[in-house]
């Protein structure tokens, strides 16, 4: 969860599973709450150092109430993997029901616990009830996603004295664990899992798209070993209708499997339950590739994985070069080109590596002018650009080569204003287009299939207001849309569904907000697998500029440097390449470790491929 930019990369943390050198560090820190008197709050745990393996403190012989909801709610924060100190805080039959893989519920500050608890039932000395309480910020659910979520919490837990020990346990709880933000951010790590997309294919091969499914793990909890079991578990829900995993359904790590780990040759062993007859060689390759792709976000120096199948036969073995030539993906293809407009209107280009301020046009006709762009948009493989012109009024479509010809606009617009008219387009790896129509009287989302085809309306069902931007991701799979609503501007990411041969067509469901806490979105540019680059502001504030992942949540890490009126912004989903953006400045750019550079005064509407 951190965002720096080294490189031009926002580098994913590596979590070191290890013991501090003098041993395991206690909890400490939070607030004692004595049995009865007003509400108290539960401290979240100061940051700690993430090399460093925090465990819990088990109940004290003849602590009161008060003391063991402290205890419990210290324990749910510790890298205890079973929860087996947590589960000392509880008598043993609601131990053994309690489920706190079910849910993880995320509070702005620690937990407040009402310290008055009231007396239950006719021995009042030997029951009590007390409440959680606090400000919701989101819930990890079962499959480990994340979701933004608002609103109170208050949860009930029941506590009884045993007759025979004296000793107080928790006897009636939910499932689940609550936790402070600042513990969820101490003890959960975010990690892409990978799938393929369900109906795209890149080149003449037929390469399948890798697409990313976030989720959040205990980082210091055996993570390599939890993130294998999420993906062989298959996809979250809310992405599961638009990709597909190769492995066959029942696929599970070996009832044995446990920590695992890369050996000195930076290889790791992966043992599944599956028979070799159970398994093409391509599927192997595809399966193996799905695991390289993922665990690489927690190990970078992973350099090849091995399947095993039952009874420790080598189902099939991949190197990281390999992969990247099994499936397409994003992150890994870095841009040839930066593109954008220059004060002529013409589409011009310099190389992504460029520390100068030089651009050329392109060949062909968009690199001449004449129609007046306001934006464009230059395919995934730069052989193919589409801009919009006459005022916002006309999408066209055209070949980067010297003989390339324009053509006839492939959509058009009828809105009264350049505002109310065609948004900058985008293409997916597929080679698909995708504009919006901004028109109040007629707004509406097309797709031009492989930016030649007839252009195809596509349904947007849970839309609340009016897009007035789209970038669609580079898998095809998923969609950034800005929406309008009672002059405000949010973030939306929807997952795109291809018609399936059901006559449905193309459509975009399960929008959710990526940056619930921003209202004036005025840029938006995909930034890697799973996150966005946004430019808004929140209610009362100033514009700024941050990456925010599909799911909601925050990335932790130092600000972009400010920038006065952001219009609009490029970034890439290989996150070596520095940011661009438009600003009062005209062109500007953001090399690793430095301030914003002026790269073209005149210049307007930068892009990366995409």
């Amino acid at each position: 969860m951190v965002a720096d930019r080294e490189g031009g990369a926002r580098q994913r943390p590596v979590r070191a599973m290890a013991y501090a050198a003098l041993g395991v560090v206690l909890l400490a820190g939070c607030a004692s709450m004595p049995d009865s008197g007003d509400l108290r709050d539960v401290e979240s745990t100061p940051r700690q150092d993430t090399g460093v393996r925090v465990f819990a403190m088990p109940p004290a012989d003849g602590a009161g109430p008060g003391e063991i909801m402290q205890g419990f709610l210290e324990a749910l924060t510790s890298d205890d993997p079973e929860y087996d100190t947590a589960r000392k805080y509880l008598t043993p039959d609601a131990a053994g029901k309690w489920r706190p893989e079910r849910s993880t519920t995320v509070l702005a500050n620690g937990p407040t616990i009402e310290t008055d608890c009231s007396p239950g039932g006719r021995e009042e000395t030997n029951s009590v009830t007390c409440v959680l309480a606090g400000s919701r910020v989101a819930t990890v659910d079962a499959q480990q996603a994340y979701q933004p979520v608002g609103g109170s919490y208050r949860k009930k837990l029941h506590l009884t004295k045993n007759p025979k020990s004296g000793q107080w346990r928790i006897d009636g709880l939910p499932d689940g664990v609550v936790m402070g933000k600042s513990d969820f951010q101490r003890n959960y790590t975010s990690v892409d899992k990978y799938y393929f997309a369900s109906n795209a294919t890149v080149g003449a091969s037929g390469q399948p798209v890798a697409v990313a499914d976030p989720v959040f793990v205990r980082s210091k909890v055996d993570a390599m070993t939890q993130m294998v079991r999420s993906l062989l578990k298959g996809p979250t829900t809310w992405l599961g209708p638009v990709v597909r995993s190769s492995f066959p359904t029942g696929t599970a790590l070996r009832k044995s499997a446990s920590g695992l780990a890369p050996d000195d040759q930076n290889k790791l062993t992966v043992p599944l339950n599956l028979k070799p007859s159970q398994v093409a060689a391509s599927k192997c390759t595809e399966m193996a590739t799905q695991v390289l792709f993922t665990l690489r976000n927690l190990v970078p120096t992973l350099e090849s994985v091995e399947l095993q199948g039952a009874g420790d036969d080598r189902l099939c073995e991949l190197t990281e070069e390999r992969a990247e030539s099994v499936a397409w993906h994003g992150s890994s293809k870095r841009p040839e080109y930066l593109y954008f407009l220059d004060g002529k209107h013409r589409v011009v280009r310099m190389p992504t590596g460029s520390t100068g301020t030089g651009s050329v046009p392109v060949p062909g006709p968009l690199g001449e002018g004449g129609k007046g762009l306001q934006s464009v948009a230059v395919s995934r493989d730069e052989r193919t650009a589409a801009g919009v012109g006459d005022e916002g009024r006309s999408l066209y479509v055209t070949s980067l080569a010297p003989d390339g010809s324009l053509g006839e606009a492939l959509v058009t617009s009828a809105g009264a204003t350049p505002a109310e008219r065609l948004t900058t387009p985008s293409w997916d790896a597929r080679g698909d287009l995708w504009v919006a129509d901004r028109d109040r009287h007629r707004p509406r989302l097309f797709m031009v299939e492989q930016g030649a085809a007839k252009p195809e309306q596509v349904a947007v069902p849970d839309l609340n207001g009016q897009i007035k931007d789209a970038r669609v991701a580079a898998d095809g799979a998923r969609i950034a849309l800005v929406v309008e609503k009672d002059g405000k501007q949010s973030l939306l990411i929807g997952r795109i569904q291809h018609d399936d041969g059901t006559g449905q067509g193309t459509s975009v469901d399960g929008l959710r907000s990526a940056a619930p806490d921003l209202e004036q979105v005025s840029a938006v540019s995909w930034a890697g697998d799973s996150r966005v680059l946004a430019a808004g502001q929140e209610q009362g504030g100033v514009q700024q500029m941050r990456y925010v992942q599909i799911d909601g949540s925050t990335l932790d890490g130092p600000a972009l440097g400010a920038l006065p009126g952001v219009k609009a912004i490029a970034a890439s989903e290989d996150e070596r390449v520095p940011l661009v953006a438009y600003s009062e400045d005209g062109i500007v750019r953001l090399p690793s470790g430095a301030q914003w550079q002026k790269v073209d005064k005149d210049g307007t509407a930068p892009v990366y491929p995409g």
